[in-house]
């Protein structure tokens, strides 16, 4: 009996793999991997990644826990969450920097030790994909002490080691920002637009993460689906239909980060995503299941009293998120108020 329900939950499983295999192997390649990480998971953990698999991380999914000792000797050529992302998310997959771990998995906040037979969490929807740069910076290239590597995104993000999974630094301070991470401080606040008019009042986030989202049977955070406006165009009532699970805004010790949840891109507009000697802050656009630092806070330090050609005095500590429309030279949209539903997140400066 016993035998039959774990053979059933594998069986579930396999199906639920992404439909096209990556451009290197097919699923044939992956599968005795597979069989071989499942044969090391308990019931309890297959049913959890059954559950995540089959709501495509739209629920709160636990986590799905592997000790990685175990794992050695094994035929387990690939790190757990690398296969199983391959496996259900991405297919092109390669290699454990090009991911992040979501501030919801508890081996974000390094549970599970960084000890030799230690556990990791790998739920592949505790994980996103990290955003690339669309132009690589020149190679050998030196940057001034008063700008950031600005096309750069870091390989191992903090304070959670992609490939490990542990919180190698422990306290979330940093003195010589002047911030640190409580719940009882006001660390941004939230304003929804359509197009050029604010719907709702500000939203305060207390909170190290929330999630912004339009209607949701479950979940908590920012709920853009409470919010009424007397009259809505066609263009906004359609873009709204998009945002869906929408994004999970999180602070982390090096800026703060956007993963993109829904089922359509996200397009991003930052300070700290560009060189201060740029006309405007350049337009990002964030795929599905991807992630992105929207905002960096030593570089904002930066750029304290600085002025960007062409523009009069602007705000450094705000980022401004578009659903589903893009705007700027790229796009038809000049200007972020001719996008039907956009974000506006204004960021608590650093004391």
């Amino acid at each position: 009996m016993f035998r039959s329900r774990r053979a059933g939950l594998v069986r579930q499983l396999w199906r639920h793999r992404c439909a096209t295999p990556g451009p290197e192997d097919g699923h044939g390649a992956l599968k005795p991997a597979a069989h071989a990480l499942f044969k090391k998971l308990k019931d309890e953990e297959l049913e959890l990644l059954l559950q995540a698999v089959e709501s495509r991380g739209a629920g709160q999914s636990g986590c799905v826990w592997v000790a990685r000792a175990e794992l050695r000797g094994t035929k387990q050529a690939l790190p757990p969450q690398v296969l199983l992302c391959r496996l259900y998310r991405w297919p092109d997959l390669r290699h454990p920097h090009e991911l992040k771990r979501l501030s919801c998995c508890q081996s974000f906040w390094g549970w599970g030790g960084c000890s030799e037979g230690a556990t990791l969490c790998c739920n592949p929807h505790h994980l996103s994909r990290l955003a690339m740069p669309e132009t690589p910076p020149p190679p050998y290239s030196k940057i001034s002490p008063l700008s950031c590597p600005w096309t750069e995104v870091s390989e191992h993000p903090l304070p959670s080691n992609p490939e490990s999974g542990c919180n190698t630094h422990g306290d979330w301070r940093d003195a010589s920002l002047g911030w640190s991470i409580a719940k009882d401080v006001c660390w941004c606040k939230l304003a929804y637009w359509e197009h050029r008019t604010r719907v709702g009042q500000l939203y305060a986030v207390h909170d190290t993460s929330v999630n912004i989202f339009c209607e949701l049977p479950q979940g908590s955070g920012f709920s853009l689906g409470q919010l009424h406006a007397e009259r809505r165009s066609q263009a906004v009532r359609r873009t709204r239909n998009k945002i869906g699970r929408g994004l999970l805004l999180s602070r982390e010790q090096d800026g703060v980060w956007a993963y993109n949840r829904s089922d359509h891109p996200i397009f991003v507009s930052s300070p700290t995503l560009g060189p201060p000697s740029a006309r405007g802050p350049p337009v990002r656009k964030v795929l599905p299941g991807y992630s992105l630092q929207v905002f960096d806070y030593e570089c904002a330090a930066g750029l304290a009293g600085w002025r960007r050609l062409g523009d009069g005095p602007y705000d450094p500590n705000s980022v401004r998120i578009s659903f589903a429309k893009g705007w700027g030279p790229c796009y038809s949209r000049q200007f972020i108020t001719a996008c039907p539903c956009w974000l506006e997140i204004l960021l608590t400066p650093p004391r």
